[in-house]
């Protein structure tokens, strides 16, 4: 395995009664597809909000390209701008165009001279296949080219490495394989990606390593092949029966 940029080592999380995280252990190689899976509830979203501090944790410890992830203030501010999110929800700015919303992040936080950050702005788009929709606002795009303007805005920050958290989940049927064509392109260009996903499809084609949850912890890691065609544990096989039954 290849330097480890991400390691999670006995993460443990609560929300009140309920133990969400339960003694997480993963490391996440540089250059590594790893796609999450598993029931509703298991805990995969919050494992993925805990990498850059969504979520607060109990205990355990959790590194990026070996620092420790900051509690607080400038330091967990320079961590976020290191590590991309993409959400369900596409959380644009409204009021600014596409160009605008995906330089915001390069010039305030980068400091990245205007035309520089414009520059590459519309080169992102471009790759992301909206490069047309720049000067338009968010609610004249279809929610399908709004999530890829996120992921464009994300790449604006040339990022560490890219989280998504289920960020199909809130498209229509049609528009998510525009999104997950992005993502597998991105894959392939060696990002670092820890995807949350319902999709299996992209888990097959696109993840270096499948990583199945339930009720909090990671009960199985495997290829994609492997996973899919040969689960070891019986959680697993009942959760693949009824998603590959449809």
């Amino acid at each position: 395995m290849a330097e480890p940029l991400v390691v999670l080592d006995g993460v443990n999380k609560h929300f009140g009664d309920l133990h969400v995280l339960k003694d997480i252990n993963l490391s996440v190689a540089r250059g590594e597809v790893v796609v999450v899976i598993g029931p509703s509830g298991s805990g995969k979203s919050t494992l993925c909000r805990t990498i850059n501090r969504l979520e607060t944790y109990e205990s355990g410890s959790i590194t990026i390209d070996g620092e420790p992830l900051p509690e607080e203030g400038k330091a967990l501010a320079r961590l976020r701008s290191d590590v991309g999110m993409v959400f369900q929800a596409f959380n644009l700015f409204a009021h600014k165009t596409i160009l605008d919303n995906v330089t915001l992040g390069p010039l305030k936080v980068r400091r990245v001279p205007k035309a520089q950050a414009q520059q590459r702005a519309r080169e992102l788009l471009e790759r992301v296949g909206i490069e047309e929709q720049a000067g338009k606002y968010p609610a004249q795009l279809s929610g399908g080219q709004q999530q890829r303007v996120a992921i464009a805005r994300s790449l604006a920050m040339d990022p560490k490495i890219m989280l998504f958290d289920e960020p199909t989940s809130a498209l229509d049927p049609e528009m998510i394989t525009e999104v997950l064509e992005v993502m597998t392109q991105l894959a392939q260009t060696g990002m670092t990606m820890i995807v949350v996903t319902h999709e299996m499809g992209f888990a097959r084609r696109a993840a270096d390593r499948v990583v199945f949850m339930s009720d909090g912890e990671i009960v199985e890691e495997a290829t994609p092949e492997e996973f899919f065609t040969n689960p070891r544990s019986d959680r697993a096989k009942d959760f693949l029966g009824k998603i590959l039954a449809h």
